[in-house]
C-alpha cells in the first residue's frame, strides 16, 4: 500500500525543519522508505502564513512502535499493531513526558534522541499523525485536527532546536563558527511560525548565559555578537544578563557606533513599553547607561538631547504616555546613585538635610540640657529654649565618589514660646524664626558621580520645557523624590531650580499647584526654595514668583495666606521691606482679612508697609477701607519686634526708619546677617530691656557702642557671635543685666570671673563651650 506526503488534509506544503547548519554539521536528509512511506518535503517559508501559539503541554494520542526503519510502511499497514494511547505530554526543556507515564510513554523522549520529526499520512488511517523518528522505532503523535497537528509539529521543532543550541553554545571552541551559528539561531527566531515572548527570549537567553559564561571576550567579538543579535531586540526587551552586558559595553566603549545603532532603538522601546522599572531593575541601569554614554560623545548633552526630543516626538503632544515616568525613573535613580554610597554610611547623626534645615531631631545618646531665660519683671515676656548638650565634632565621610566635611561648633533647637500677659497665644514671628545654627558644610562628589548628576540633572530640565510634559512631571517630583543627601546639595538644588521655575511660571493650576506639599507637614519645594529653606540660594526671587502664581490661582483664598502667616511670614516681611510688590499685597491682605490678631505683629507689618514707597501707598488704599488700622497706630509702637531671617544691617535701619519705635522693649534679632554697625540704629531705642542677637556677625564694636547707651538692659543673648573679652569686658557697665548667654563665644574664665563681680543683679548665665566652662 503506497503512503503519500500530506498536509492534513488540505495538500498544502508545510515547513518541516531547515536546513541549516548547526554549527558546522550538515543534517541528512530524511530517508524515503522503499514501501513507499514519503515524509513531506521540507520548505524555509510557510506558504499560507499559518501562526502558531508554542505549546508547553497538550492532550495527544501516542502510539510507538520499535521496529528497523525500512519496515515501517509494512508495520504501518497491520491494524493490530497501530494501538493509540490517550497521552497530556509536556514539552519540556530537555524531553517530551507524559503527566502518566505508562504504557508508551512510561519514558520520556530526549529530544537529543528525537532523529527527526515529519508530518505523515495514509491512505485509509488517521489523517493528522506526526513520526518522530528515534533509535530503533517510531513515535507516533495523533492530532484532532490539522491545526493542532501543525502546532505540535513546530513546537516539537522548536523545543528541539533550542535543546541543541543550548548544548553546542555551552562549550564554544572557534568564536567565528559560535558567531555564524548565533546569526543561525536568530534568523530560526525570525522565520519561526510560532508567536510567542519565548520564541525571541530563548536565543536571547542562550547568547547572554553564553557571554556570562566567556568574559575574556575581545571588544571586536562583544560588538559582533551585539550586531548579530540585534534583530531580535527591536521588538524584545534583553534579558537581565543581557543587559549588564549591554551596561558593561556602554562604560567601556561609550564611543563605540554599536551604542548609537544598536542600542538606540532598544532603549527607545523600554522607554515606550516598560511598564514597571521595579519587576526589572536592569532595564533601567542599561537605559541609565545608555544615556551616560551618549553623554560621552562629542557633542555631549546635545546628543542627549536630541534622543530626548525623539522620544517625544515632533508634535505637541507626546503619543506614548509610558516614555515620561519611566525617563523620570531613570534621572531618580541616576540622582540616587551619586549619592548612594554616603546614603549607605548614614549613622545616627543628623542628616544633612537637617543640618542645613536646623531641624535636627533629638538623639537619644545626647541628652538635652534646658536653659531658661529668666526676666526680672513678671510683665516681660518669658522664654524657653532647648539645646543640646553636646556639640559635634567634625565629621568626614571619604569614598571614591563622595567627600563630606561637616564642622559644627555648637548644635541647638530652639523651641520658642511667648505669652504676654493672659494672652496664650505664640508670637507667629518668634515660631517662624527658628533658624539652623552655625555650621558649614560642604558635599564634593567624584568626577564620574559629578558627570552623572549633571547629566541628569540636565535631563530633568529638560523634561519640564515640553508643556505637554510639565503636569506629570510637576506631579511626579511632588512628593520630593530625591535624597537628603541631594537636597543638601548645594550644586544639585542649585541647578534644580530651574525646573521649579517652570512650574512656577506655568499659569496651569495643574502645575503650579504641585509646589505645595503633597501633604500636611510635609516640606514641598514652595517650602524648600522658600528663604531660610534648604534649597534657598537667592534673596527670595523664586519664592515670590511662586507666592505671585499661587495667589493669582484659586489659592487666594484665606486659607492660603493663613499657611502664609504661620509657616512664611518672616520671609514675606523680608521681602516686602525690600520693595517687593507680591508681598506688599499679601501683607496688605493679611491685615484685610484680619489674619493676623497679635497687636505687635500687626504693628510690625504696617512698619514695614510704610518703609517703602509702594507699600506706603497700597498701606494708605488700605486704611481707606478699613479706618481701625489708623487707629492701632495711633495707640503707638510694638512692644516686641523680631526681623526676618536673613535681614541685614540695611534692612533693619530702613524698617526703625519707618515708625515709631518708641515703645519697643524685645528685639530679636536672631540668625540674621546683622554686624556691630547695626549698634547706631539699636541704642536709638530707650525702651529696649531684651535683645537677643543669637548666630548672628554682632561683634565687639557694637558691644562697646551698646554697653554706653542701653544700660537698663536687661536680658541679651551673644550665643554663637563672634565676640571676645574685649567687648564682653564693656559689659561690666550695664548693671541691669539679670540673663546674659555667652554660649559659643571667646570668653575667657577671667573675664567670666570679672563680669560675675561687677553684675549683682545677673542670675542666669550660660557660658557652655567656652573657656569658662
Amino acid at each position: 500500500m503506497d503512503l503519500t506526503s500530506s498536509s492534513g488534509g488540505g495538500g498544502d506544503p508545510r515547513q518541516i525543519e531547515e536546513t541549516k547548519p548547526l554549527l558546522g554539521g550538515d543534517v541528512p536528509a530524511p530517508e524515503g522508505t522503499k514501501m513507499g512511506a514519503v515524509p513531506c518535503r521540507r520548505a524555509l517559508l510557510l506558504c499560507n502564513g499559518m501562526r502558531y501559539k508554542l505549546l508547553q503541554e497538550g492532550d495527544i494520542q501516542v502510539c510507538v512502535i520499535r521496529h528497523p526503519r525500512t519496515f515501517l510502511s509494512k508495520i504501518l499497514t497491520s491494524k493490530f499493531l497501530r494501538r493509540w494511547e490517550p497521552h497530556h505530554l509536556t514539552l519540556a526543556d530537555n524531553s517530551l513526558a507524559s503527566a502518566t507515564p505508562t504504557g508508551y510513554m512510561e519514558n520520556s523522549v530526549s529530544y537529543s534522541a528525537i532523529e527527526d520529526v515529519q508530518l505523515l499520512s495514509w491512505e485509509n488511517a488517521p489523517k493528522y499523525c506526526l513520526q518522530l523518528t528515534i533509535p530503533g522505532g517510531t513515535v507516533l503523535l495523533q492530532a484532532a485536527n490539522s491545526y493542532l497537528r501543525d502546532q505540535w509539529f513546530h513546537s516539537l521543532q522548536w523545543k528541539k532546536k533550542i535543546y541543541k543550541y543550548k548544548k553546542v553554545l555551552s562549550n564554544p571552541s572557534r568564536w567565528e563558527v559560535v558567531l555564524k551559528e548565533i546569526r543561525t539561531l536568530v534568523d530560526m527566531a525570525l522565520t519561526s511560525p510560532l508567536q510567542d515572548d519565548s520564541i525571541n527570549q530563548a536565543p536571547l537567553e542562550i547568547v547572554s548565559k553564553l557571554l556570562s559564561e566567556n568574559t575574556n571576550l575581545t571588544t571586536q567579538e562583544h560588538e559582533n555578537i551585539i550586531v548579530a543579535i540585534a534583530p531580535l531586540l527591536e521588538n524584545n526587551h534583553p534579558p537581565p544578563d543581557l543587559c549588564e552586558f549591554f551596561c558593561k559595553h556602554c562604560r567601556e566603549r561609550p564611543r563605540s557606533m554599536v551604542v548609537i545603532e544598536v542600542f538606540t532603538p532598544v532603549v527607545q522601546r523600554i522607554l515606550k513599553h516598560n511598564m514597571d522599572f521595579g519587576k526589572c531593575p536592569r532595564l533601567r541601569l542599561f537605559t541609565q547607561e545608555y544615556i551616560l554614554a551618549l553623554n560621552e560623545l562629542n557633542a555631549g548633552m546635545e546628543v542627549v538631547k536630541k534622543f530626548i526630543q525623539s522620544m517625544h516626538g515632533p508634535t505637541g503632544h507626546c503619543p506614548h504616555p509610558r516614555v515620561l515616568p519611566n525617563l523620570v525613573a531613570v534621572c531618580l535613580a541616576a540622582i540616587y546613585s551619586c549619592y548612594e554610597e554616603f546614603i549607605n554610611s548614614r549613622d545616627n547623626s543628623p542628616s544633612l538635610k537637617e543640618i542645613r534645615n536646623g531641624c535636627q531631631q533629638p538623639c537619644d545618646r545626647k541628652p538635652t540640657l534646658p536653659l531658661r531665660l529668666l526676666h526680672p519683671s513678671p510683665d516681660l515676656v518669658s522664654q524657653e529654649a532647648t539645646l543640646s548638650e553636646a556639640r559635634l565634632k567634625s565629621v568626614v565621610v571619604a569614598s571614591s565618589e563622595i567627600h563630606v566635611e561637616v564642622e559644627h561648633t555648637s548644635t541647638a533647637k530652639p523651641a520658642l514660646t511667648a505669652s504676654a500677659g493672659n494672652d496664650s497665644e505664640p508670637n507667629l514671628i518668634d515660631c517662624l524664626m527658628v533658624s539652623p545654627a552655625c555650621s558649614t558644610m560642604s558635599i564634593e562628589l567624584g568626577p564620574q558621580a559629578d558627570r552623572t548628576l549633571g547629566c541628569y540633572v540636565e535631563i530633568l530640565k529638560l523634561l519640564s520645557d515640553y508643556d505637554d510634559w510639565r503636569p506629570s512631571l510637576a506631579s511626579l517630583l511632588q512628593p520630593i523624590p530625591f535624597p537628603k543627601e541631594a537636597l543638601a546639595h548645594e550644586k544639585f538644588t542649585k541647578e534644580l531650580k530651574y525646573v521649579i521655575q517652570r512650574f512656577a511660571e506655568d499659569p496651569r493650576q495643574e502645575v503650579h499647584s504641585c509646589l505645595l506639599s503633597v501633604r500636611a507637614g510635609k516640606d514641598g519645594w514652595f517650602q524648600l526654595y522658600s528663604p531660610g529653606g534648604v534649597a534657598c540660594d537667592d534673596d527670595g526671587e523664586l519664592f515670590a514668583s511662586m507666592v505671585h502664581i499661587l495667589m493669582g490661582s484659586c489659592y487666594k483664598t484665606k486659607k492660603f495666606l493663613l499657611s502664609l502667616a504661620e509657616n512664611k511670614l518672616g520671609p514675606c516681611m523680608l521681602l516686602a521691606l525690600r520693595g517687593n510688590q507680591t508681598m506688599v499685597e499679601i501683607l496688605c491682605l493679611m491685615l484685610e482679612y484680619n489674619i493676623i490678631d497679635n497687636n505687635d505683629t500687626q504693628l510690625q507689618i504696617i512698619s514695614t508697609l510704610e518703609s517703602t514707597g509702594v507699600g506706603k501707598r497700597m498701606y494708605e488704599q488700605l486704611c481707606d477701607r478699613q479706618r481701625e488700622l489708623k487707629e492701632l497706630q495711633r495707640k503707638g509702637g510694638p512692644t516686641r519686634l523680631t526681623l526676618p531671617s536673613k535681614s541685614t544691617d540695611a534692612d533693619l535701619a530702613r524698617l526703625l526708619s519707618s515708625g515709631s519705635f518708641g515703645n519697643l522693649e524685645n528685639l530679636s534679632l536672631a540668625f540674621t546677617n546683622v554686624t556691630s554697625a547695626c549698634a547706631e540704629h539699636l541704642i536709638k531705642l530707650p525702651s529696649l530691656k531684651q535683645l537677643n542677637l543669637w548666630s548672628t556677625q554682632f561683634g565687639d564694636a557694637g558691644l562697646r557702642l551698646l554697653s554706653e547707651h542701653l544700660t537698663m538692659l536687661q536680658v541679651l543673648n551673644l550665643c554663637e557671635t563672634p565676640v571676645t573679652d574685649a567687648g564682653l569686658l564693656a559689659l561690666s557697665s550695664m548693671k541691669s543685666l539679670c540673663s546674659l548667654n555667652m554660649n559659643s563665644t571667646k570668653l575667657s574664665a577671667d573675664t567670666y570671673e570679672d563680669l560675675k563681680a561687677k553684675l549683682p543683679n545677673l542670675k542666669e548665665v550660660d557660658v557652655r563651650y567656652t573657656e569658662a566652662w
